[in-house]
């Protein structure tokens, strides 16, 4: 049994190698943006890493479901104009209006996050980097062994963008084939070993309901069969939870060992291997051979932890706004009014 000691040295070590890594990743972001940039009232320094790593233990606390809800709005924010929390902004037909949109949630968690820090030393803090900081966060505190590796360093540095439209979400579907799931990762200039993790870590916590996989359990593609992919067992279970027609708005975990599934750990990859996969994508990681062999050395890999915060690193990285190009708004919610943050012009949301 290995030791908790022995396990946050190679943490630590791992840790290291990730920093070194992800510095290759956007020259755009660092590590450590905000060090002696945030003081209070009463010039006391303050760090900002600290009060966000705070909000989340608290919400954590009363709220564990915090952690895929914000796994999937980082997901949703950067796949659609890059990581600058566009999806955030209630403006007519915004990101948020978008159906893929609908049930995303952690909005008024991530605005009660800036409302401290603004508190503390306003202007300063954007909210796409505060998504990013949350959700690492939140991986944190989902490790059920709580030895601390689950951590991973963030870069920081972004600009909130102005533009929200629903037009530009395009995010792919619980039932696209994985060569299509590459192509569409590849577009963010993430790899496919980048997609597995970042799919299957996401996806490591949370719940589906039922209409996203239905098909799966009665009528696959046409065919008047379930799934021959479904572990039997599974589609006996989920059957039961859902049955056919019936509009049920019940949900499985989307891992299925009822252990894990709220730990983002491998052993979502473990399930899938074995037919347990809910959705359709999650299942045909395992099958695709553009995809089973990562999943099944991920399966029995000891270093899932490392792998999957590069992988977010490099998603925290895609088409991010600095400078001018971005702002830092006083309320995650809304677009600002001329300010210094914003380099003094106001950009109208369309056009």
């Amino acid at each position: 049994m290995e030791m908790p000691g022995l396990a946050a040295a190679v943490a630590l070590a791992l840790i290291l190698i990730i920093v070194n890594l992800a510095g290759q990743c956007s020259g755009q972001l660092q590590f450590g943006f905000y060090n002696g940039k945030c003081r209070d009232g009463n010039g006391f320094q303050r760090n900002v890493e600290d009060i966000v790593k705070q909000k989340v233990k608290e919400k954590f606390s009363s709220d564990t479901t915090i952690v895929a809800a914000l796994l999937r709005m980082q997901f949703h924010d950067c796949f659609v104009n890059g990581c600058d929390a566009s999806i955030l902004l209630d403006v007519p037909n915004g990101e948020k209006t978008a159906p893929p949109n609908l049930s995303v949630r952690g909005y008024e968690f991530i605005e009660d996050i800036k409302t401290e820090i603004e508190n503390t030393c306003p202007g300063i803090v954007s909210c796409a980097d505060i998504i990013v900081m949350a959700t690492r966060d939140a991986v944190v505190e989902s490790d059920i062994k709580k030895m601390g590796t689950g951590w991973y360093p963030v870069q920081t540095g972004r600009r909130d963008g102005r533009v929200s439209s629903a037009q530009n979400v395009n995010l792919p579907s619980p039932s696209i084939p994985v060569p299509q799931a590459i192509a569409a990762f590849s577009s963010k200039k993430l790899s496919t070993i980048d997609m597995v993790y970042l799919l299957g870590g996401g996806h490591s916590v949370g719940v589906a309901h039922c209409g996203l996989f239905e098909n799966r359990l009665y009528d696959f593609k046409n065919t008047g069969n379930p799934d021959p992919a479904m572990n039997t067992t599974l589609l006996k279970t989920l059957r039961t939870l859902c049955p056919r027609n019936s509009g049920s708005p019940n949900s499985a975990n989307l891992d299925q060992d009822p252990l894990k599934s709220s730990s983002v750990d491998k052993s979502f990859y473990e399930q899938i291997r074995l037919g347990n996969g809910i959705l359709e994508v999650d299942q045909q990681l395992a099958l695709d051979p553009n995809t089973r062999f990562p999943v099944a050395r991920i399966a029995g890999s000891n270093d899932f932890s490392f792998q999957f915060g590069r992988a977010m690193i490099k998603l925290g990285a895609v088409d991010v706004k600095i400078g001018r190009d971005g702002e830092i708004r006083k309320k995650c919610a809304a677009v600002n009014s001329p300010s210094r943050s914003s380099g003094g012009k106001f950009f109208n949301l369309f056009g």
